[in-house]
C-alpha cells in the first residue's frame, strides 16, 4: 500500500518582478499554510518522506508544514524535477521514489497537482487551491506501479475558516 499526499504551495507574491522560481510568501499564504498544517496532524502517517519543490514558495510551505507536524526541517529532500506544472512530470518524480517508502508527503505547484489528483484519485477537484492537501492511497506495493487510487482526505484552507 503506498499512501501519497500532495500539498500545493501557500499563496505567493507577483508584487515585485522577480523570478517565478524565487516568488515569496503573502501573509495570507503563510497564515493558510499554518491553518492546514495544524488541522491534518490526524491524517500524517507515522513514517513518511517528505519532498519539496526548489522554488521559495514550495520550499517555505514545506518549512511551515514540517515544524507544525514535528519534521525534522533537516530531512526534506529539495527536488528540482518537482519544480513542474505539468502532471506527466510530477508523475515521472512520483513513480520513482524507492518502494522502501510506504507514504510521501509532496509540496509542488499548479496545474501539476490539480491535474495528478484528478488522474490518479477517485474525487474529481476543480481546482486545488494554494495550501490545498489532498491524501490518496494506491492499493500497490511499488510505486512505478501506482494508478487510480482512493482520495482519503481533501483539506483546503477556506474549509477551516
Amino acid at each position: 500500500m503506498k499512501n501519497l499526499i500532495l500539498i500545493r504551495h501557500a499563496k505567493s507574491s507577483w508584487e515585485t518582478p522577480i523570478q517565478d522560481i524565487d516568488r515569496p510568501l503573502l501573509q495570507r499564504g503563510i497564515m493558510d499554510a499554518h491553518l492546514v498544517s495544524s488541522s491534518i496532524l490526524k491524517y500524517i502517517p507515522k513514517t513518511f518522506l517528505l519532498w519539496s519543490s526548489v522554488a521559495k514558495r514550495a520550499a517555505d510551505t514545506a518549512l511551515i508544514f514540517a515544524q507544525n507536524i514535528s519534521f525534522p526541517i533537516e530531512n526534506i529532500v529539495y527536488k528540482d524535477d518537482l519544480y513542474t506544472f505539468d502532471e506527466n512530470q510530477l508523475e515521472k518524480v512520483i513513480k520513482s521514489c524507492d518502494n522502501l517508502y510506504e507514504s510521501v508527503i509532496l509540496f509542488g505547484h499548479n496545474e501539476a497537482i490539480t491535474n495528478f489528483v484528478n488522474k490518479f484519485g477517485d474525487s474529481f477537484i476543480p481546482n486545488v487551491p494554494t495550501s490545498g492537501f489532498v491524501s490518496i492511497q494506491f492499493g500497490v506495493n511499488h510505486w512505478d506501479k501506482i494508478d487510480k487510487g482512493r482520495t482519503q482526505k481533501i483539506v483546503f484552507p477556506k474549509d477551516l475558516k
